[in-house]
């Protein structure tokens, strides 16, 4: 079976100097409770990194309006063609395109991502349905935004019905909001979600379902590409298939802090 740039990362509990990159044909089977996507054909092992200060903090859900200045639809994907996206078949996961949509299955202990090839944006916002066939407790999912190699912003939706955000720098994960319950994401399989990214400078929004859940702000990563993932937490394999990508400009200039007299 033809293989494309295939992301999957396995985060053990061993060093740094015991991580070792492995041939994309065979998946590490190891638990990996953390972890990252270079868009390249080889699983890549990261340490656990240390949780430092928190450096964003959820928005006021009050602000009537949460995705302001959305413009013209820029790009849609069917999920037609695959030579855009990483996909690749083993053992232990697969990333696959098929029947127009993007399946991630994973077997226990294995975090798999696909990142699109041909896009860069900064300023947009996307949207995406994540279908779950298999998926319980803590096992997660969830989309990639503004994606440079094995750097990435995360927002992450666990099937225990809580979501949260996280920094991706080189391998080293930085949390940049601690789970928080959401209504609109499925507890388990099955269940189906549209995800929702707005983002502007250094202010990202998650929307589920058309609802604005929470904002983080951070100057990280100004631009790069979308992608997807999924991760098996526990003991039982995750199957998630995402489809119907559609992305539009924004055009908004967010507002300056003015100092009082």
């Amino acid at each position: 079976m033809k293989f494309f740039r295939a992301v999957i990362f396995l985060c053990g509990l061993l060093p740094l100097g015991a991580c070792l990159p492995l041939d994309a044909s065979a998946f590490a089977a190891t638990p990996s409770p953390m972890d990252d996507s270079p868009p390249t054909p080889t699983i890549v092992w990261f340490p656990p990194s240390a949780t430092p200060t928190l450096i964003t903090f959820p928005t006021s859900t009050t602000t009537p309006e949460m995705s302001p200045g959305i413009g013209s639809l820029t790009l849609t994907d069917d999920f037609s063609d695959e030579s855009i996206w990483d996909t690749a078949v083993s053992d232990q996961g697969s990333a696959a395109i098929s029947r127009n949509r993007l399946t991630l299955a994973v077997q226990p202990g294995i975090y798999l991502a696909s990142l699109r090839h041909d896009i860069t944006l900064g300023n947009f916002y996307a949207e995406i349905t994540a279908r779950l066939s298999l998926c319980r407790a803590e096992d997660s999912y969830g989309i990639l935004v503004r994606a440079v190699g094995s750097s990435s912003y995360r927002f992450v939706l666990s099937c225990n019905g809580q979501a949260r955000a996280e920094r991706v720098n080189a391998g080293v994960r930085l949390p940049l909001l601690e789970p928080v319950a959401s209504g609109d994401a499925p507890r388990g399989a099955p269940g189906e979600v549209r995800i929702g990214v707005w983002a502007v400078g250094s202010d990202i929004r998650l929307f589920l379902n058309g609802r604005f859940q929470f904002s983080i702000r951070d100057k990280s990563f100004p631009s790069g590409t979308l992608g997807v993932f999924a991760r098996s937490e526990g003991d039982t394999p995750v199957s998630v298939t995402f489809s119907d990508l559609t992305v539009h400009d924004v055009d908004y200039i967010l507002p300056t802090n003015t100092p009082n007299p």
